[in-house]
């Protein structure tokens, strides 16, 4: 396998890179994930000018890239910038729309990429514990179109949200795969009430209520009970980006805690010339390209058949989970009592690593899976 970026991504995480660094600094980026908006419509748009938007989708919805690299290299970038604006879910309800969404639906692909539109997933349930299939929120037929009536917790950015594609049961019991139907949801319609708050790890979300909100026939994403697949697919490119962007965010708390060790004295010398210290950072050195090649693995396989795509997404998501709680322990500690603090940028990085091993499915959640693919491989 030829793990050389081609030149095109190389180009562009460069232009990404070289982008968060002169306008999206630390402060910058504290001062955005900190406000009431818990992001910047501003530097959204700036994002989608760019183009790095852009490179999440395939030519045929608008987009320039859409390869499982393409999405790597764009949220590894992010991840070093800890960037909170909405790619992750942008990226997955695109996706969706593009694996079984109607033309139309499709259409609304370009205004994603152009930034002019932002939307959110609503999938997740309070009680929930990540499973895909446990979905209670309901769709009662109503003529052509439908009801909608449920609850929905940790909804990203929920409250700016111009649209949000909810997962809906129209028959099946609480736990099954079949029966789960996917819809798209204008924020704004009758019905839908939103609570928002700040995240611990910069910016915001909602938890999303759904009173007797009537829909469209329009409104229905592929085909009514098998909405399912299409969410396994779509949030599979969202395992990727959140275990890439995590790969990106190591790097960061590496290199700060490197020049740490460098820079801290004791005893008149640098205390990154103890045996011990050593020792312990090139463990942490050695697990990150563990991760890296995890998170290379699973870009590979985006495009592979089933068994082996969910496989390698989930030994990726349960790989950074573990490594990135290690790497955040690690920095901090090796830091001492000054990495706990807020001033320091490596103490918002340990905090968006071990978010992210929450974020679809934590490492528990991934290794019981992968044993299970497994199993069911075999």
């Amino acid at each position: 396998m030829n793990f050389q970026h081609s030149e095109d991504r190389r180009m562009l995480a460069d232009t990404l890179n070289r982008f968060i660094a002169e306008q999206y600094g630390f402060d910058a980026r504290d001062k955005i994930a900190r406000s009431s908006e818990g992001f910047s419509a501003d530097m959204w748009q700036r994002f989608a000018e760019l183009g790095v938007i852009g490179a999440l989708f395939d030519e045929a919805d608008g987009g320039f890239g859409g390869q499982g690299f393409d999405v790597a290299v764009v949220f590894e970038s992010l991840g070093r910038g800890l960037v909170v604006e909405p790619f992750l879910d942008t990226l997955i309800v695109g996706r969706a729309l593009a694996h079984a969404g109607s033309e139309a639906q499709r259409a609304r692909i370009a205004s994603f990429i152009d930034g002019s539109q932002i939307a959110a997933l609503a999938h997740d349930e309070p009680g929930s514990h990540y499973e895909a299939s446990r979905v209670s929120t309901r769709a009662e037929k109503n003529g052509n179109g439908w009801v909608l009536q449920g609850a929905k917790g940790v909804v990203q950015h929920a409250e700016h949200a111009d649209v949000l594609l909810v997962s809906a049961r129209t028959s099946g019991t609480e736990f099954d795969e079949a029966g789960i139907s996917l819809f798209l949801v204008p924020r704004d319609a009758k019905g839908v009430s939103v609570r928002g708050y700040r995240k611990i790890d910069g910016g915001r979300a909602a938890e999303v209520k759904f009173d007797n909100v009537t829909l469209g026939a329009d409104a229905l994403v592929g085909t009514q009970g098998a909405g399912f697949a299409t969410l396994e697919h779509a949030r599979g490119y969202g395992l990727l980006a959140l275990a890439s962007e995590a790969v990106g965010a190591m790097d960061v708390a590496r290199d700060h805690t490197l020049e740490y060790l460098r820079t801290r004295k004791q005893f008149g010398v640098p205390i990154g010339s103890f045996q011990a210290l050593q020792h312990r950072m090139a463990d942490v050195l050695l697990e990150i390209e563990q991760a890296r090649s995890a998170v290379i693995n699973a870009a590979a396989a985006i495009d592979a058949p089933h068994v082996a795509r969910e496989r390698a997404l989930s030994a990726a998501k349960y790989t950074v989970g573990r490594i990135g709680a290690r790497v955040a322990e690690e920095a901090i500690q090796l830091h001492g009592g000054i990495g706990m603090t807020w001033e320091l940028p490596l103490a918002h990085y340990a905090k968006r690593l071990v978010m992210i091993d929450h974020q679809l499915g934590d490492e528990d959640h991934h290794l019981a899976r992968y044993i299970a693919l497994e199993s069911a491989a075999a």
